[in-house]
């Protein structure tokens, strides 16, 4: 067996015994598939990871950077109370209305808003109308924007809150200085500025399985 068809067999042992199968879930990766958007959901296991750190957090209010069909943003609005809210902003038409759908079918369309538009664009409106903290938020869209998505999310941040960003390790190339795909350096970017940010405490954690080789990085707001 190959290594990656390992981590792959690990994942799924891992998901069959820790993630319950839902069929909601199920439904939104198969409707995201059929719909001809791109497999870059994360797997189930990472999606009960997310939503543990949103519980563990007591997050009340999450923003969410790149909604892709919702499936991330499903695990995420589950974890919050009744009267919490997600804000998932997207910059694809057709990725709205599939993601809208999927929210819709999960019951969730009272606690969840898709925001349509480039991120820079919505994350200024929301800084704008002056948007109170958000107590998480989730970044993951285009990867060369990621440095300018972390100094938009610490204006909308509060001590305390917790930013997540998905796709830091990049196969590993991340420790490529010379690597031309603007991916990678966006990510390099967003180490080096976390790294000389004194607002922010943070790591990062690399990761394998169903999704490949990559990993998280996870920061904590300790001032503003």
């Amino acid at each position: 067996m190959g290594i990656s068809n390992k981590w792959t067999e690990v994942d799924r042992y891992i998901t069959d015994l820790l993630v319950l199968s839902d069929p909601v879930l199920d439904t939104v990766l198969q409707v995201n598939a059929d719909s001809g958007l791109p497999a870059h959901d994360v797997s189930p296991n990472q999606g009960k990871f997310l939503q543990l750190l949103a519980q563990i957090k007591g997050a009340r209010t999450i923003l969410e950077i790149g909604t892709l069909g919702g499936y991330s943003t499903i695990w995420l609005a589950r974890a919050l109370p009744k009267d919490g809210r997600l804000l998932t902003l997207e910059a694809d038409p057709k990725h709205v209305e599939v993601a809208r759908s999927n929210i819709k079918r999960a019951n969730l369309s009272d606690i969840v808003e898709v925001r349509l538009g480039p991120a820079l664009n919505t994350l200024q409106q929301l800084v704008n109308e002056k948007h109170e903290p958000f107590d998480l938020i989730f970044i993951d869209a285009d990867k060369p924007n990621n440095p300018y998505y972390l100094a938009w999310a610490l204006k909308l941040s509060r001590p305390g809150t917790l930013i997540i960003a998905d796709n830091v390790i990049r196969d590993g190339a991340v420790i490529e200085d010379s690597n031309v795909d603007q991916s990678v350096q966006g990510i390099r970017r967003f180490y080096e500025l976390i790294a000389t940010e004194p607002r922010l405490s943070a790591t990062a954690i690399q990761t394998v399985g169903s999704k490949g080789y990559d990993g998280f990085a996870l920061a904590v707001v300790t001032s503003i």
